[in-house]
């Protein structure tokens, strides 16, 4: 059985939403599913923009065949080449051989690399050029490393519509809605959405600012990305989200605590720390345990903050492990432009703090307080923490 959605006189969504699958990329988890979103548009010449995961691909196929009703497939315009986009291209050569495939040089390149075999049937674009199917018009536009280096999104310029490929993406299965005004965006899906940028396009932010840049200089009514809602309102919203996540702009003055804790007394601490901030006005505050946490919502939560307080344990000589596979993604990811506060505790030698700072140097613009807090074993007195808290507020000013 098909499902499709109309996003406007005669372009519909042919994509899926899949629950079945647990990790993203196979390392992010993804409870609330995620959508694999492609794009039909019917015209003189009919195109397919992308195509799927081969997880959805039946009900993708099921539900382009429901749009076309018999008629033919003359383009396929490929926007991004990672599987998840492009795993079904072979099926849909099969069953309409004599489609085109637009694409930049690169992916072209790069769709070899997949094993596929296009057989003449390419046809290489680059910026500024155009693929007219009748009434619709498509203008290419190169987007280079947001988040492969063959990327390039679209603009149709009847229905003023930006297929994005993985830009302004979200995590989440869409469940039948498709549109940005049927859900609950600001509760029930920017976080997730915050997660996607930070943790799969994060590391590229000036490039993403590049096709920001771009993007303001179109009359734009619709954005259709690879994943997640499609946005018909309120664009200044999203955009913003993204003007803040690609320039390392905090989007809240506030703290965001980490800890690494063996046996429960620098988890003392980072409470206590965190009861002391909200009781001096600091109430944007978010508290994680860095062991049952995976990194991807702690990545998501470091660029969210604009204030970040490290609480390690020393273990085996060096920082707790896991704070320094945290350390490593937000180092992975070109986090930037944040002020760092160092907790360290070690019962004796303790080097975390250290070798915390040591990683922390190695990134851009990360301010790191003088004024950090050295544990033995536990916290006996008030006086460390108190400093903190004093430290951070002033930065805050």
């Amino acid at each position: 059985m098909y499902s499709i959605r109309e996003v406007a006189p005669n372009m519909y969504w042919v994509g899926a939403s899949d629950h079945r699958l647990q990790l993203f990329e196979n390392i992010h988890p993804i409870p609330r599913g995620v959508s694999y979103n492609a794009y039909v548009v019917l015209d003189e010449k009919n195109v397919l923009l992308d195509t799927v995961d081969w997880a959805v691909c039946p009900q993708f196929l099921e539900n382009l065949e429901a749009v076309l009703q018999g008629r033919n497939l003359d383009a396929i315009v490929i926007h991004h080449v990672e599987p998840d986009h492009l795993a079904s291209l072979g099926e849909v050569l099969l069953r309409y051989p004599s489609a085109t495939v637009y694409a930049s040089a690169k992916a072209i390149e790069m769709i070899g690399h997949f094993g596929y075999e296009l057989n003449g049937k390419a046809q290489p674009v680059k910026e500024g050029d155009t693929l007219s199917t009748g009434t619709h018009e498509f203008h290419f536009v190169a987007a280079p490393m947001v988040h492969w280096p063959e990327v390039m999104v679209s603009y149709e310029s009847q229905t003023k519509t930006l297929f994005s490929a993985d830009a302004f993406g979200t995590f989440g299965a869409l469940d039948g809605k498709l549109f940005n005004d049927e859900v609950d965006f600001d509760r029930d899906w920017i976080d997730d959405a915050r997660r996607y940028y930070t943790n799969i396009v994060g590391k590229y932010g000036p490039q993403t600012l590049n096709l920001l840049k771009k993007a303001s200089n179109l009359d734009i009514q619709r954005i259709c990305p690879l994943h997640g809602p499609v946005w018909r309102n309120n664009f200044e919203y999203f955009i913003d989200k993204h003007q803040h996540w690609a320039s390392y702009t905090p989007e809240v003055q506030g703290v965001l605590i980490v800890y690494a804790s063996i046996y429960g007394h620098t988890e003392s601490a980072a409470q206590a720390l965190a009861s002391k901030l909200v009781q001096a006005g600091i109430t944007k505050v978010a508290v994680y345990d860095v062991s049952n946490t995976d990194p991807s919502y702690l990545v998501a939560e470091a660029f969210k903050y604009s204030h970040i307080v490290l609480a390690s344990s020393t273990y085996n000589g060096t920082m707790f492990p896991k704070m320094q596979d945290f350390l490593e993604h937000l180092k992975m990811l070109n986090l930037q432009k944040r002020t760092i506060a160092l907790v360290e505790n070690g019962s004796w030698a303790s080097t975390a703090g250290n070798m915390m700072r040591k990683t922390l140097e190695g990134m851009k613009e990360m301010t790191i307080l003088e004024s950090g807090v050295k544990m033995m074993s536990s916290l006996r007195e008030e006086a460390p923490l108190d400093q903190l808290v004093k430290n951070i507020q002033e930065t805050m000013k």
